[in-house]
């Protein structure tokens, strides 16, 4: 067993109510303890969108006791990997850290219709993640998205 901490993921959106907590919620999902995952916005909302709520629901996700958090500069300092989430939100910059952004839709006040797909984007968007860390997914739950 290797002594080294598992690589941590900050996702970081302005509402931290839709899709950082989406992707939070898959790669706590998909990598279990594998990786350290937080979300954080900037300004965040003061729930979560019912509609990511539901959609992750539909593919075996409980989120429902997900609340947005406010993005500090600690928990950018703590993270290896730090990914907008296509918002243009300001976050602290460190070297030695790697930043992405992940341009995707807004699913503030879509319906359910319109955050399916945006949850699924982000799935294969949290493999190749995984991919990239070198984390394996375990076996049951490499496969397609359940109910897409």
């Amino acid at each position: 067993m290797s002594s080294n901490p598992p690589p941590s993921v900050l996702f970081v959106c302005v509402h931290n109510a839709g899709r950082s907590q989406m992707a939070q919620a898959w790669l706590a999902h998909l990598a279990g303890d594998a990786v350290e995952v937080r979300s954080a916005g900037s300004a965040p909302a003061d729930a979560v969108n019912p509609a990511a709520v539901e959609a992750m629901r539909e593919v075996g996700i409980d989120m429902s006791q997900a609340r947005p958090a406010v993005l500090t500069t600690e928990s950018v300092q703590l993270s290896d990997v730090v990914i907008t989430m296509g918002c243009g939100d300001a976050c602290p910059i460190f070297p030695g850290k790697r930043y992405e952004d992940w341009p995707l839709d807004d699913p503030a006040g879509q319906g359910i219709e319109a955050v399916r797909p945006i949850r699924d984007a982000i799935r294969q968007r949290v493999v190749d993640l995984l991919t990239s860390l070198d984390v394996p997914l375990p076996a049951d739950r490499a496969r397609a998205t359940p109910g897409a």
